[in-house]
Formats: C-alpha cells, sequence, structure tokens
C-alpha cells in the first residue's frame, strides 16, 4: 500500500497539480495585496476618503460598547459583525482573478492556433487507370504504366 502511495504521489500530473496550487496561492497573495493596496485606496479616495475594510454591520456590540472607528476595534472589543467591506475587496480580488486566468487562456488559445500548421501540400495522388498511389509529379504510373501527361 505505501508503494502504491508513493506512485501515486510521484505521478507527474499530482505533482504538476501541487506546483499549480502552491502558485496559485501565491499568486492569490499578490492579487489580495494589488486589490488592498493599490485599486482600493484610490476608489475609497475618489468616495470620499472610504476604505472598505471598515465596512461592516454590528449585529452585537462587545466590551467596551459601540460606537466602533474601525472593524479591527470592533474585533478587539468582541462584538459580532457582518464584514461586508471584506467581502466588496474579495469580489474584486475575484474579478482580477479570473480576467488574468481569462487573459492567460486566451493567448495559450491564440499560441495553439498559431502552432497549428495549414495542412500539407499533398505529395501523392491517384492512378486515374489502376488507382494505385503515386507521386504526384509521376508523368507514368510505375504499377500500370499508363501515361498520365504533364505534372
Amino acid at each position: 500500500m505505501l508503494k502504491e502511495f508513493k506512485e501515486f504521489t510521484l505521478r507527474g500530473n499530482v505533482v504538476d497539480m501541487a506546483v499549480g496550487i502552491i502558485i496559485g496561492a501565491a499568486f492569490g497573495t499578490i492579487v489580495r495585496s494589488l486589490v488592498d493596496d493599490i485599486i482600493m485606496p484610490p476608489i475609497g479616495l475618489l468616495l470620499g476618503g472610504l476604505d472598505f475594510a471598515n465596512f461592516f454591520t454590528l449585529l452585537k456590540a462587545g466590551s467596551p460598547p459601540a460606537p466602533y472607528a474601525s472593524l479591527a476595534d470592533a474585533q478587539a472589543a468582541g462584538a459580532v459583525t457582518i464584514n461586508y467591506g471584506m467581502f466588496i475587496n474579495a469580489v474584486v480580488s475575484f474579478l482580477i482573478v479570473a480576467f488574468v486566468i481569462f487573459l492567460l487562456i486566451r493567448t495559450i488559445n491564440q499560441m495553439r492556433r498559431e502552432e497549428e500548421a495549414p495542412p500539407a501540400e499533398p505529395t501523392t495522388k491517384e492512378c486515374p487507370h489502376c488507382l494505385s498511389i503515386i507521386p504526384i509529379n509521376a508523368t507514368r504510373c510505375p504499377y500500370c504504366t499508363s501515361h498520365l501527361g504533364s505534372a
């Protein structure tokens, strides 16, 4: 059983999948930073200095009681909140990841289309008399010796 498990884990697909998951996690961290640190601050500034990460709805106050200046203050007080600002950030992150994946797949598909060579010119033809396959430039069939005309 241990030998079978070792064979399973060392298959190419499993290793490729593991590498993909690790790179995907690292990519997720980069996208999260892009959204939180680069995209959302200018959007918040355009909307009057809003910080989406601090958008929350208080369900139950903690100790000390509300109001809380930020989500971190509410969480430190043990308040129960719905963090819809974090959800907005997550949606923006998802849209960025989906768009990047779309661009990646689109590029791969374009490269595949370019790699597909047009069909090769035929190098053989059929003798009209004996139906044997002969070179396309042949003027006489090597099988039935019929004259085929000029190539």
